[in-house]
């Protein structure tokens, strides 16, 4: 298998700048997910890798060596697309037997490669079927078989599962991991699910307009995102913000949400740690997960006055809106704690869980109590 490494790597489509400066590495075996939103860059990223989209500038390595001056056909790197591309007219074993078959490889290799990946992708029993007699899970898993029949040193795929049903992108959601594991194949997996993200990766790259915002593993961008797109782009409900201030208090660091909505106290250093950075009183983002909101029935110190405004029944929990002011907050809750909307509760912030950007850059200022 291979290590890829993306360096200064720009990429212009007229006018239009789409990948600003990229650098990047992709260990060997490891499962790295692009992530971001629809024309954020990552899948012309991807195909800059594969060698379907030329570079304007920078180096693109694999195995430490330029491969830019080199064909797709040459990279020897395995593409999976959205939309299946099977030949219509060949039935599955053709289909996953083709690139080998374009190769001239011998016949017993040919057959023994193709039932070896059909077994392992569950599809062996399928393999005398076309295309138009599959579902669509299975017809996805004929599209990676034909990529990884060839043994390449990376497999790259481009939301593979956007097609499918959700049911169907939960059970392809393990066996592609699953697939990753027994290949030890290196893997760049482009989507704009941050579901899939968290659940899929090693590690994560973040993208937003061009450029890199992130890279890291799951826990560490969902628990430390290093500014406002990643903290509200990663993360299902995604956090809550508010512009805030703080102000010095007795003994402690008033923290006030919004207009003056909700006045919190927080340690003491809170406030000399953000006069330290030079950061302004007044121009604070502050950051906050529903599973930090926390919720009590009866008024208790430290917790403000809030009113249940919508509430999601999720089964094992309930996701609860929670009005104080103008300001919405979404809360995690046990299932059914919260009972009926218009509700009143008191709500407080979990101090250690809490999250300081800079309002003007959007930048975290890296502040965790």
């Amino acid at each position: 298998m291979a290590s890829i490494v993306l360096r200064d790597v720009e990429k212009y489509f007229g006018d239009n700048y789409i990948v600003r400066k990229l650098n990047l590495e992709i260990r060997h075996r490891e499962f790295l997910v692009l992530l971001g939103p629809s024309g954020c860059g990552k899948t012309t990223t991807l195909r800059a890798i594969a060698g379907l989209e030329e570079i304007d500038s920078g180096e693109i390595l694999i195995d430490g060596q330029p491969v830019q001056s080199r064909q797709a056909a040459d990279r020897d790197i395995a593409f999976v697309f959205q939309l299946f591309a099977l030949y219509p007219h060949l039935t599955a074993y053709g289909n996953i037997a083709f690139p080998l078959r374009a190769t001239n490889e011998k016949r017993d290799v040919v057959d023994r490669r193709v039932r070896g990946v059909a077994k392992a992708l569950r599809i062996d029993g399928l393999l005398d079927k076309r295309p138009s007699a599959l579902s669509g899970g299975d017809m996805q898993r004929v599209a990676i078989g034909r990529a990884l029949v060839r043994r390449p040193k990376a497999l790259l795929m481009d939301e593979p599962m956007g097609a499918l049903d959700a049911k169907l992108r939960e059970e392809m959601r393990a066996e592609l991991k699953h697939i990753h594991i027994e290949n030890e194949a290196t893997t760049v997996y482009v989507t704009h699910d941050q579901v899939e993200a968290m659940a899929m990766a090693d590690r994560i790259a973040i993208m937003n307009d061009g450029v890199l915002q992130q890279v890291g593993l799951p826990a560490e961008v969902y628990r430390y995102p290093a500014n406002l797109f990643v903290a509200q782009f990663v993360g299902s409900p995604i956090m809550n913000v508010a512009n805030g201030a703080i102000r010095p208090g007795d003994g402690c660091t008033n923290v006030v949400l919004g207009a003056n909505d909700a006045v919190q106290r927080f340690p003491v250093e809170l406030f000399h740690r953000i006069a330290e950075g030079r950061q302004g009183e007044d121009t604070l983002a502050i950051g906050v997960r529903p599973e930090a909101v926390l919720v009590a029935h009866q008024p208790t110190d430290g917790y403000f006055p809030a009113e249940a405004h919508i509430i999601e029944r999720l089964g094992p929990h309930d996701i609860v809106d929670l009005k104080f002011g103008a300001q919405l907050f979404r809360s995690r809750t046990a299932s059914g704690y919260v009972r009926k909307a218009g509700d009143a509760v008191w709500a407080r912030l979990d101090e250690k869980q809490t999250h300081f950007f800079d309002r003007r850059t959007g930048e975290s200022l890296q502040i965790r109590l």
